[in-house]
């Protein structure tokens, strides 16, 4: 119910503002020498052009033109309004007041042409890609397919240079008699065969020569 009554009173203060604003905007157009059905189109043409610049700015993105127009006619109906008031002679009207309202239709008309010719796109059309437009809504989409490159192959090192052969250590014979009965010791106590390391301490002969030894225990 209040929104019922909101609405009724809204519409009834647009139906008195727009009247009042109508018979200004006559009286004012008659007292400048519109006569008869002159002076009624006036105030028609300023509330198409008040309503012409609504909607533009209403239902388009860019409305910056719709507002200077819209402020153009809101300034003839409100000037209509003051210059009726008490302010202006209607009888003795100013030669500048004459030309505006004699020019006013030449500008209205490029204001309402300006207006319905608007290149700019509405707020909410979003614009189509040109492939996605040609094509067909019932085509069916190639799926994707995603191709995986090869990885690299490593780089190739140069083979690494073989070990330089180790010379040959001349064992003395009594020295090899000794370390074979140091090993033969070493088995019968452990029973196991003596390694380079042991040998080595036990004799105390250089790694290099312990290696050599072993080798020929062998």
């Amino acid at each position: 119910m209040s929104r019922t009554l909101r609405l009724d009173a809204v519409l009834i203060q647009a139906v008195i503002a727009g009247a009042l604003s109508f018979s200004h905007l006559h009286d004012l157009a008659q007292a400048a020498g519109q006569d008869g059905w002159k002076a009624w189109a006036y105030p028609i043409s300023v509330d198409l052009l008040l309503v012409a610049a609504w909607r533009r700015m209403r239902t388009h993105a860019d409305n910056r033109a719709a507002w200077i127009w819209f402020v153009i006619a809101l300034a003839a109906s409100l000037g209509a309004n003051i210059a009726t008031a008490g302010l202006l002679d209607l009888a003795d009207v100013p030669a500048w007041l004459r030309i505006l309202v004699a020019g006013w239709p030449a500008l209205a008309f490029l204001g309402g042409t300006l207006l319905a010719h608007a290149p700019n796109a509405p707020a909410d059309f979003e614009p189509v890609p040109a492939a996605a437009a040609l094509a067909e809504p019932d085509a069916e989409q190639a799926p994707d397919v995603t191709v995986e490159r090869a990885p690299d192959p490593a780089p190739q090192l140069p083979p690494a240079p073989a070990p330089a052969p180790t010379p040959a250590v001349a064992v003395p014979p009594a020295l090899l008699d000794h370390a074979r009965k140091v090993a033969d010791q070493h088995h019968a106590t452990t029973g196991n065969r003596i390694d380079p390391a042991t040998l080595r301490a036990r004799l105390g002969v250089p790694a290099q020569l312990a290696d050599a030894i072993t080798a020929q225990l062998t």
